[in-house]
């Protein structure tokens, strides 16, 4: 299998033994949408990488509604976290988009951590970097309005180090999109429609298309307590 995929931040100080291990264990398989990978709770065997697609981390509610905790894009991995919660999943995981998932077993990042001391650390360091993304979030959904914040979720979705005309193209629709701004279908239109009024922004289907990106910038980071660019929430291509 080609390691490339395992190229990502937690694992770069992981030994030559880990990462044969990972060659010999690792399995890729290509899933449809709406593949639910595992549950909350669950007994947690593997953790995951995602090479293509989308996967979609929720919990449910008592009343069956679904909380969703994050969506993440090729390049990031997850499930790993069970390590440190009794090797019990602390969420469910569904896949949003068709893609191509590589299952890893638990046990071999658990070896790898329990002998390697700097891939602990570096491990902790990206949960510490998750978390204030996550605290971030809650800062946003208390401070900036509906529009505010799809603007911010736009921003994380450009090259923020670049000014001027940008084309974005949402990665999911916009159903999720809402919930995973914590928002219900019709306040996120109503707050679209408001946002495409203060910044001039053009809706294409699944393409938006903004002539400065400064203007989208300037409206959405008027009530946050960071300057843009933002590093901790720009979205991993």
């Amino acid at each position: 299998m080609d390691m490339s995929p395992f190229q990502i931040p937690p694992f770069q100080n992981a030994s030559d033994v880990f990462f044969k291990a990972l060659q010999e264990h690792a399995h890729s398989q290509k899933y449809k949408k709406g593949k639910i990978l595992f549950v909350h709770e669950d007994r947690a065997n593997f953790f995951y990488v995602i090479q293509t697609g989308w996967v979609k981390l929720f919990r449910e509610t008592i009343d069956g509604t679904q909380s969703i905790v994050d969506i993440l894009p090729a390049g990031h991995l997850f499930g790993e976290t069970a390590l440190f919660t009794q090797n019990l999943s602390p969420y469910s995981a569904e896949v949003i988009e068709p893609g191509i998932i590589i299952s890893i077993p638990l046990k071999i990042l658990k070896k790898e951590v329990e002998s390697n001391n700097k891939l602990a650390l570096d491990m902790l360091a990206s949960m510490t970097r998750y978390r204030h993304q996550q605290d971030r979030e809650i800062e946003h959904r208390t401070i900036q309005n509906a529009p505010q914040r799809i603007g911010c979720f736009l921003l994380r979705l450009t090259d923020q180090n670049k000014s001027g005309p940008a084309i974005i193209h949402l990665p999911y629709d916009k159903t999720l999109v809402a919930a995973r701004l914590g928002m219900q279908p019709e306040t996120f239109s109503r707050a679209l429609a408001k946002l495409k009024e203060k910044t001039g922004i053009r809706i294409k289907g699944a393409t938006v298309e903004l002539n400065n990106l400064d203007q989208l910038s300037q409206y959405s980071c008027a009530a946050c307590s960071s300057e843009f660019p933002c590093k901790d929430l720009q979205a991993a291509k």
